[in-house]
């Protein structure tokens, strides 16, 4: 039997994990007020499935919770997510990280006594009032920051693929996680600060707002020694702008919606990087201070 999968965090990813694995293993979606008790997923296609799931809080967690943890939340939640309902976990509960930026990673894996993984995914979702609508199907990467827990990982991406979420266990999770830092840093900040659809980037004023942008995270990618992807990293981001034209980035719902973005995770370790080789970062700084 497959283990039991708690997800923290009932925003859109949590719920499209949630609906996505609830035919395969036994769900729990946990959240800091009490989940709804039945949730929509509207496919990509159009698709319409009505499911019924277990909901939890911290303070009604059954203890000790025994299965996969996937902790959901945005990046500046984690941490406390994690704490609040530690008490409640066996000590050797795997923990899968899907968080954007770069940071809290590294902080949880050192801080958590079960084996963590950490997820990078490109597939497209957005919460309604009933439910969740899967946007648009995307590959997800997992695993170990430093290439341990191999046959963890390539269970739950088994898993995971068997759900409808392509996803597939890496060893180079680390650099996976760079990759999607550049794409996302060069994409959230400028559409939520005008308000627009990703498309929209590639007009003017704004794609050489995109170009002028590239060129800072490239110098601070080869400082760092981060290998580009194949197509580049203003190739890789071009072409996930193009993927995503109709699509409202994440932090772009979050400016909509009235609720705290990632921005200090996602700008803030590429500024912290520029500033250690002494890079000048006119775009990235100046986005960063327009918050």
């Amino acid at each position: 039997m497959i283990q039991p999968q708690l997800i923290v965090g009932p925003g859109a990813l949590g719920r499209l994990l949630a609906m996505r694995l609830s035919d395969l293993a036994p769900v729990t979606l946990l959240g800091r007020r009490p989940p709804p008790e039945s949730l929509c997923l509207t496919s990509p296609d159009g698709q319409r499935l009505q499911r019924r799931l277990t909901g939890a809080t911290p303070e009604s967690l059954t203890a000790p919770f025994r299965g996969t943890l996937h902790l959901t939340t945005k990046a500046y939640h984690a941490a406390a997510a994690l704490e609040g309902i530690s008490a409640k976990l066996a000590p050797d509960t795997p923990l899968v990280l899907w968080q954007n930026g770069y940071g809290v990673q590294r902080t949880l894996t050192r801080r958590w006594s079960g084996p963590v993984l950490c997820a990078t995914t490109s597939e497209g979702a957005y919460v309604t009032e009933g439910g969740v609508v899967h946007a648009g199907h995307g590959e997800t990467y997992l695993g170990h920051l430093d290439g341990a827990h191999a046959d963890l990982a390539e269970a739950l991406a088994a898993l995971l693929s068997r759900a409808g979420l392509r996803c597939q266990a890496v060893g180079d999770i680390d650099l996976r996680l760079w990759h999607k830092l550049v794409v996302n840093a060069a994409i959230n900040p400028l559409v939520a600060r005008w308000r627009i659809r990703n498309g929209q980037l590639r007009d003017r004023p704004f794609r050489p707002l995109v170009e002028a942008l590239l060129d800072e995270l490239e110098a601070i990618m080869h400082a760092e020694g981060i290998a580009p992807p194949a197509e580049g990293w203003h190739g890789r981001v071009w072409r996930v702008i193009e993927g995503t034209a109709n699509n409202r980035a994440s932090m772009l719902q979050d400016v909509l919606a009235g609720r705290p973005t990632e921005h200090d995770a996602i700008l803030g370790p590429l500024l912290e990087a520029a500033r250690r080789h002494g890079l000048a970062t006119p775009q990235l700084s100046a986005l960063y201070a327009a918050g």
